[in-house]
């Protein structure tokens, strides 16, 4: 599956600063110090409604992560998937009268559509499951040759039991997953699992739904949280950098796939660093595809919104925070466009070496996008109250907005 189109990152005198970020796994900062190329995987969309702004939040928070990274003159080995099989997505299609694979296709169009437009560095591979069925299915008969999943009904399962670190990444009490597993598309209520908590690795094939060979484990389709791991295994191999995505997928989708994956290689970690975005709502309530209280990114380019416009409003929050998108909150954003714009078309300005500085900061600290606004903001001001002589200066605001926010001017 391909990506969508890189945009240029302009280059910066000097480089930036070490990472430090909020490790769920730790509670804790860790400083990430990568080697040369520095290895991400972020869960991507199932392609049945795409692309919320929830879903441009998360991926907002993790393109900053990319664009530090470049700017401490490191390569970045970025990996995505696309759940392009997967409950949710049938479902979708059954109501719709449409066929799956061409809801897919279209919406997995439109996503990449909407990265392109704000400007969200793609991923050097771009994975669905279906294609990765063939990799996923030796992972899950090596699982079962361990003894870590059993099979029930026809379905093989993974046993968390199996995995004496289980627990480690989310570090929630067994109520609270049992809780979140029956949300967030577990099944804990099913007779005859071993754990409530063990997750699906291959769902035997079901009358009328798609299937695929498995080989010893019949024809079937895999589960969810393996389809990451053999992906990520694929592309990155184990203990890499970051594992990022939304925070409502710390438990049981990164979980599990830690779980999965030190089974699978007897080696720990998975990933160095777990990071999670928080959640967008939308009148009080998290936005989310079961709720269908949405803001498309694509409808609001329709409507003649500037993408950068919408990754300014994004920008405006901490990537860790919980927030509520407002037409207030989208007015903000073109407004300081607006000023942003005027104030790098003017010939010279003060001095923006430190304003350059000020973004690394900002950013280095845990991505505080919020504080590399404003400093931005306070350059704008200034050069609309007094201006300056710095004849490069523009240009220089120009790129580093570019290069660390992505915003172009």
């Amino acid at each position: 599956m391909y990506a969508w189109p890189a945009s240029e990152v302009p280059a910066l005198p000097g480089s930036g600063r070490d990472l430090s970020i909020h490790d769920t796994a730790t509670g804790g900062r860790i400083t990430l110090t990568p080697g040369p190329v520095a290895r991400i995987y972020v869960c991507g969309i199932t392609p049945y409604d795409a692309t919320h702004m929830g879903h441009a939040a998360t991926y907002n928070a993790f393109d900053l992560v990319q664009r530090v990274w470049l700017d401490t003159k490191r390569q970045v080995h970025y990996v995505q998937n696309v759940t392009d099989v997967d409950d949710p997505l049938l479902e979708r299609a059954r109501e719709n009268g449409d066929d799956w694979t061409a809801l897919a296709e279209r919406e997995t169009a439109l996503f990449r559509e909407d990265m392109t437009a704000l400007r969200m560095l793609p991923p050097r591979h771009y994975i669905g499951a279906v294609e990765a069925i063939p990799g996923i299915v030796p992972l899950v008969e090596r699982l079962r040759d361990l003894g870590a999943a059993y099979e029930l009904d026809g379905d093989t399962y993974f046993s968390v039991e199996s995995d004496p670190s289980f627990g480690s990444v989310s570090r929630l009490d067994a109520e609270a997953m049992r809780l979140l597993s029956a949300e967030r598309g577990g099944d804990p209520e099913r007779p005859g699992k071993k754990n409530a908590l063990d997750p699906m690795l291959w769902t035997a094939a079901r009358d009328g739904e798609p299937s695929w060979d498995g080989g010893s484990l019949g024809r079937g389709r895999p589960g969810w949280h393996i389809e990451c791991v053999a992906i990520a295994l694929d592309h990155l191999g184990m203990g890499f950098d970051v594992q990022g995505g939304g925070s409502d997928l710390a438990f049981p989708h990164h979980e599990m796939g830690a779980s999965h994956a030190q089974v699978l290689t007897g080696e720990r970690p998975f990933a160095k660093t777990y990071v999670h975005a928080g959640m967008v709502a939308l009148d009080g309530e998290k936005m989310s595809k079961s709720k269908g209280n949405l803001v498309f990114v694509s409808a609001l380019r329709r409507d003649g919104v500037d993408p950068a416009a919408i990754r300014l409003a994004l920008l405006a929050h901490h990537y860790r925070s919980d927030w509520e998108w407002t037409d207030a909150l989208l007015r903000e954003a073109e407004q300081r466009l607006d000023r942003w714009r005027a104030a790098v078309s003017r010939p010279d300005g003060p001095s923006a070496d430190a304003l350059v500085d000020e973004i690394r900061k900002a950013l280095a600290d845990d991505l505080d996008s919020p504080a590399a606004v404003a400093a931005v903001d306070r350059w704008a001001a200034a050069q609309s109250a007094t201006g300056g002589t710095d004849e490069g200066a523009p240009g220089l605001v120009s790129r580093a907005v570019d290069a660390l926010l992505g915003v172009a001017l």
